[in-house]
């Protein structure tokens, strides 16, 4: 891995560890749906647009349209709108260490559903991200923790995890960030449907929200998916996804210098064991090294 295969995948890592940061902010101000449904048309359209420009369609194959809706709708709605919806009551370091173990619920489906192999340091690195996962949400409830905030994190991350495992057929085919662009229009339009029926329009305009809004829709929202896909073809999809290990680290880090929360030993100690548990793995899914070919004299 290169010099600049390494800068951008920790600039992803910090980008997408920050939105739960940023996020937290903007839900203070706004109604939690509403402010999603504009962050994702206002990227969504500049994500078409440029695709647009560097000649990309959005004549999509059938696979690729059904992974759009797929994603928008459990990504983008329900992911990032239960997540909204729960940093009202919960801290952004917790929904961005529940969102991290998104990779070891992949790992998990792939092993027991679809049957992908999963070697033993795989296996010994799911347990270690569950036990991560247990100290911390034994620490929190036993804390007082909002129980429904914390079940609509979990409810977000599953769904991320279906969307995770739905994106592979749309990445065939091309047209990669018009995809993006319109699984956010996708998403843009069903949070807007449901904002319209269970929200008011309460704003509170101060100079944080509008700083918090602009950020977490051109940063998370834009360029850290720009980054990824950069990065995934600079160095291919399971080397990229390696650098998720950095995201509950990150994540608690960002929280605690902006927003000031607290981290006991036991969220130190889970966020340590799950880190090592993504990592583990992501290196049990890193194809093997190919062997020298022999040369004749």
């Amino acid at each position: 891995m290169d010099a600049r295969a390494l800068f951008l995948g920790i600039a992803f890592a910090v980008m997408w560890s920050s939105a739960f940061t940023s996020a937290k902010i903007v839900v203070a101000h706004a109604p939690p749906l509403t402010a999603l449904a504009f962050r994702f048309a206002i990227s969504g359209l500049i994500a078409v647009v440029i695709a647009r420009a560097l000649g990309q369609t959005w004549r999509l194959t059938r696979p690729q349209w059904r992974a759009t809706v797929v994603f928008g709708l459990c990504q983008n709605a329900l992911y990032l709108g239960l997540n909204f919806i729960a940093m009202r009551t919960i801290d952004a370091g917790l929904a961005s260490i529940i969102a991290s173990t998104m990779p070891l619920l992949v790992a998990l489906v792939g092993w027991l559903v679809f049957r992908e192999r999963l070697p033993a340091m795989g296996v010994a690195g799911l347990l270690a991200g569950l036990v991560g996962v247990a100290l911390i949400m034994g620490s929190r409830i036993s804390g007082g923790v909002d129980m429904g905030g914390l079940a609509l994190c979990i409810a977000g991350v599953l769904a991320l995890t279906v969307a995770t495992l739905s994106v592979r057929g749309a990445s065939s085919g091309g047209n990669l960030l018009m995809v993006v662009g319109l699984q956010m229009l996708v998403g843009s339009a069903i949070l807007t449907v449901v904002a319209i029926l269970f929200e008011e329009w309460q704003v509170n305009w101060t100079p944080s929200l509008i700083v918090a809004f602009a950020y977490t829709t051109l940063v998370p929202g834009l360029a850290a998916t720009l980054t990824w896909f950069v990065l995934v073809g600079r160095i291919g999809a399971t080397r990229a996804a390696s650098f998720h290990f950095l995201n509950p680290f990150l994540g608690v880090a960002l929280a605690a210098i902006v927003l000031g929360e607290r981290l006991g030993p036991l969220d130190l100690a889970g966020v340590a064991i799950i880190m090592v548990g993504i990592l583990a793995v992501q290196l049990t899914k890193a194809p093997a090294p190919s062997a020298p070919r022999r040369t004749t004299a």
